[in-house]
Formats: C-alpha cells, structure tokens, sequence
C-alpha cells in the first residue's frame, strides 16, 4: 500500500492551554488511529509542527481535520510526498514539546522528498534525522 506523509508549521492561537492542547492531541490520536496515521506534534509554546504518515485517503481525512482545526492559524505546509515506509509507525500521535531553537531550525530546513542522512553520516542532519532524534520510541524495561 502507498504511503504518503506531510509536514506543516503553525502558530498556537494565544489562548491555548495547556489542558487543552492535551486533549486536541488525545482526540487527534483516537481519530489518527481510525484513519491508519501516524505522526508527531511538536510544540514550543507559540508554534506547532506536525509530521504525518499513512496511507492516502487516511493522510487526507486527517489534514482536512487539522486544516479546519480552531487551536492553529498561519498553516505552512513544509513537505508533501510519498513515502516507502513508515517514520515513526509507534505513535497515532505523540506530542512533545521542544525549544524554540529547534523547532525554528525544523521549520526553515529542507523537507523535499522527507529523505535521511546515509547512516553514520551526521554532519548535516535532515529534519527527519532531527525529528527522529526528538520522537524516539519509549523502550519499556522488561
């Protein structure tokens, strides 16, 4: 099955709290998980980024809904493309917030076709090599 992915940056409407935030995000993942998406929300206090994956028609019912959304405005989108398998395929949706910094420096990079680093080769990290440093798996000791 193809798969394809978008990334986009926003700016938090100033009344969002914090309670609210977690249950936009808990309410995205129930909705995510129904519609075969996985992805990662970023947050800084002031701007979003968000990275999704999943199958067509999964991707569009999903970016409609966040396109329409009242917690955002000044939506960017980064990067829209096909992928050859899943990023992050732990997270229906996992939020984390990050320092300004980063998020600025995952905003401004290049996304085109959502490409990484050769491995080993760490020098100049691509926003996937950068987000994959931020949503790393939880790893539960058995």
């Amino acid at each position: 099955m193809p798969l394809r992915a978008i990334a986009y940056v926003s700016r938090a409407l100033p009344d969002l709290s914090a309670e609210r935030l977690q249950e936009v995000v808990e309410d995205a993942a129930r909705f995510n998980r129904l519609a075969g998406v996985t992805g990662a929300l970023l947050h800084d206090g002031e701007r979003f980024l968000q990275y999704i994956e999943g199958p067509p028609d999964g991707i569009d019912s999903v970016y409609e809904r966040i396109l329409q959304a009242g917690s955002h405005i000044d939506i960017i989108e980064l990067a829209r493309g096909r992928l050859g398998q899943r990023q992050f395929p732990y997270w229906s949706m996992r939020s984390l917030p990050v320092n300004a910094a980063l998020l600025r420096q995952l905003s401004s990079s290049d996304w085109s076709g959502f490409a990484r680093t050769l491995e080993g080769d760490r020098a100049a990290p691509t926003p996937m090599d950068l987000l994959d440093d931020v949503v790393q798996p939880v790893v539960h000791a058995s």
